[in-house]
């Protein structure tokens, strides 16, 4: 692991985001405390955590991807960090009540853990972090093996309970979408390194190089050359057109031009184009069409790769196939760059 330094913001949920095998799992556990760091050191509240792990990991609640549910009824597991904590036996009930009810099990309350679905097992592990009040809660991939209706549904119990506590939360995840919805700030981390820290709008928006746009979606990443400056706008080339981009740069500097699919618009190729806000109306060839669930991914040739999303009716009413025309359509404001050394 290589993490010089990364704060938690106090009341914030900061999402550490990454592919399989990041390092994400390893940088929860160091937080937790329940690893120490191979250097340097974790500080709480401004003060080194050493000889002092175990008075504050009783500040915190983790959840990790196995509930870790004891062969005891709901109610005993939801309570047990209470109990074993100390809290008066009416206290754990109350707790335990609110939170089952919260996160929807409380008609479970005197089921066997065993016997739970892996959504109902999750949704207990949750309701027993939460009843501990925790001052920071920390959360590692715990949906990954849900099936996609119950993740998306315990994502959204999970996100009120957190506007509704404020607790300051740190919750691991390779899933963009999760990131997304959940996180005030993200950490990407990629290859034990912490690339990029910022809102999520700065993340996704402006990536800091090819590896992290890649992971946030972006999918035409090219090579060009800025030409020139005027008025905001740089102009770029980029494999013999040229690319309105609303940013500053240094003219003949060589840049990465980066291009998310949601923000490309296909329309017919046509003589007369039609109004638009679009700085940007390249002359495009059709090569592959992709499905992607509701809506379909178009691999264009525009003189270099770039790919699209558009809607299935979007498709049809195009009437979109291989070698068809159209004009790709993008605003400036929709490019980002990333310097970039030319090879060779």
């Amino acid at each position: 692991m290589d993490v010089p330094h990364l704060d938690v913001l106090a009341r914030e949920v900061l999402v550490i985001v990454g592919p399989n095998g990041a390092g994400k799992s390893v940088l929860l556990e160091t937080l937790a405390l329940l690893q120490e760091p191979s250097r340097g050191r974790v500080l709480f509240e401004g003060q080194p955590v050493a000889g002092r792990q175990l008075t504050l990991r009783r500040r915190m609640a983790v959840v990790f991807q196995d509930p870790l549910l004891l062969r005891r009824s709901v109610a005993d597991n939801v309570a047990l960090g209470l109990r074993l904590r100390g809290a008066p036996r009416p206290v754990r009930r109350e707790r335990a009540a609110y939170w089952m009810r919260r996160f929807g099990i409380e008609h479970l309350a005197k089921r066997s853990a065993i016997t739970l679905s892996g959504g109902e097992a999750q949704r207990a592990s949750l309701a027993r972090a939460f009843a501990l009040d925790p001052e920071v809660l920390l959360l590692d991939e715990p949906f990954t093996a849900l099936d996609e209706p119950t993740r998306v549904e315990l994502l959204d119990d999970l996100s009120a309970a957190l506007r509704e506590t404020a607790v300051t939360t740190v919750f691991v995840t390779h899933d963009r979408g999760e990131a997304l919805r959940l996180g005030d700030r993200l950490a990407v981390l990629m290859g034990g390194r912490v690339r990029q820290v910022g809102t999520p709008e700065e993340v996704f928006a402006t990536p800091v190089d090819e590896e992290v746009a890649t992971f946030v979606g972006v999918e035409t990443i090219v090579a060009g050359r800025v030409r020139s400056l005027k008025d905001g706008l740089a102009l770029v080339d980029v494999a013999g057109q040229v690319v309105e981009v609303a940013t500053d740069g240094d003219p003949g500097s060589d840049v990465l031009v980066c291009l998310r699919p949601e923000d490309v618009v296909l329309s017919p190729a046509q003589d007369h184009p039609s109004p638009t806000s679009a700085r940007n109306r390249l002359p495009a060839v059709v090569r592959r069409i992709l499905p992607a669930g509701p809506h379909v991914r178009v691999q264009l040739d525009a003189g270099f790769g770039m790919m699209a999303i558009i809607t299935k009716q979007s498709l049809e009413e195009l009437s979109l196939a291989p070698g068809s025309q159209v004009v790709a359509s993008f605003k400036a404001t929709a490019v980002h760059l990333i310097p970039h050394r030319a090879r060779g």
